[in-house]
């Protein structure tokens, strides 16, 4: 008989009384509710090694749809852990974190370690100093951005970095601009006008958005990226959001994670970064990944993306969702837990399963460094 799961999606009020745990988003509405228990494969049950107790998590509302299958699946197998996931959106994850009101936060951004304008907190110091020990940001999940559209009769669209900040930031402000139209020859582009939408709230899926096109078109993107948005449009709130208004609004466009684009049956641009039109699936994610960078030392996982790569058949806009522990935990119970949970969300058949709703998985190389930190968690 099946085992039903007990990933529960707490309020901001309730994150008071419970004491967070990790959920990934992609997949359907970001609407805080009871997750439906999903199918347990058995392929990742035989490398669980469970311990019982209660996670709490919070932050990124991206990776929501993923971490809910990972805990499905890990409390499948682990009839004695209960794990909760609150997705408020990363900054919102880092700042619960950091108070020590959550057990781990997941972030689409890995902890600063300068802090930023306007402000005197450096995150990872901060992280670090509520932890006892260094706290380590682990890549989880890569979440495919798209650059999700509704234009009728519009079934291929192509975007170069240039042509995709002038949209966002208000300068092409039409579908049949001269600009997209000579980019996409023999397409029939409606003379209407563009309703761009972007987060309301701060995001991680907006930073690394911001960050692909500052990176890829700094001429016309010259605005500091960041979690807030500073570009033209009309904002709602996480990815669900966004989505449910292009859906709703013709010539609507948005760059939301993936699975919610696939959700809500959304167009999808292939990009142009100079080396051809790319489609957004799992391997042209994953190839971008594999080019990457690591930015931290050690155990600490922290990535850096080359947005504005130019090999062939890598799809560049992405994001890699953290989840963010401490090295040390004070609690060795909760350390077990943790250990245990993150051991069966990065095992090669649970990323692989994660693909079919909208993530793609990590590359191989970066696994084994995820599964070697993991493994040093104490």
């Amino acid at each position: 008989m099946k085992t039903q799961s007990r990933v529960r999606l707490t309020s901001v009020t309730g994150i008071a009384a419970l004491v967070g745990t990790l959920a990934l988003s992609a997949c359907g509405s970001d609407n805080n509710a009871t997750a439906n228990p999903g199918t347990s494969t058995g392929a990742t049950t035989s490398a669980v090694d469970c311990a019982k107790g209660t996670l709490n998590g919070e932050g990124s509302s991206a990776q929501k749809n993923a971490i809910e299958q990972a805990i499905t699946d890990f409390q499948d197998a682990c009839t004695g852990a209960t794990l909760n996931y609150n997705p408020t959106g990363s900054g919102a994850g880092i700042k619960q974190f950091i108070a020590g009101q959550v057990d781990f936060a997941g972030s689409d951004s890995a902890l600063k370690d300068a802090a930023a304008a306007g402000s005197t907190t450096v995150e990872q110091t901060a992280a670090d100093k509520t932890c006892g020990s260094t706290a380590w940001n682990l890549p989880m999940v890569t979440g495919p951005i798209a650059v999700a559209y509704n234009v009728k009769g519009v079934d291929k669209l192509i975007l170069t970095p240039a042509v995709t900040a002038k949209i966002f930031n208000g300068v092409v402000t039409m579908w049949n601009d001269p600009a997209i139209a000579a980019i996409n020859p023999g397409v029939t582009l409606p003379a209407e006008a563009i309703k761009v939408f972007f987060r309301s709230d701060e995001s991680g899926t907006t930073e690394n958005f911001t960050k692909y096109l500052h990176t890829a078109a700094a001429s016309d993107w010259p605005a500091t990226p960041g979690k807030k948005w500073t570009g033209k449009g009309e904002g709602k709130e996480k990815s669900a959001g966004v989505a449910n208004a292009v859906k709703s609004t013709e010539g609507g466009i948005t760059y939301p994670e993936w699975s919610y684009a696939k959700d809500n049956k959304l167009g999808m641009a292939l990009i142009d970064n100079g080396a051809g039109p790319v489609e957004l699936t799992g391997q042209t994610v994953a190839k971008a990944v594999a080019v990457a960078t690591q930015a931290g030392s050690g155990n600490n996982i922290k990535l850096k993306l080359d947005y504005a790569t130019k090999e062939a058949g890598a799809y560049p806009i992405l994001l890699v969702t953290y989840e963010i522990v401490c090295s040390k935990a004070k609690d060795p119970a909760k350390a077990k837990l943790v250990k245990a949970f993150l051991k069966s969300f990065a095992a090669p058949a649970e990323q692989t399963k994660l693909q079919g709703i909208g993530y793609a998985p990590l590359p191989a190389t970066v696994q084994t460094k995820v599964a070697a930190a993991i493994d040093a968690l104490s």
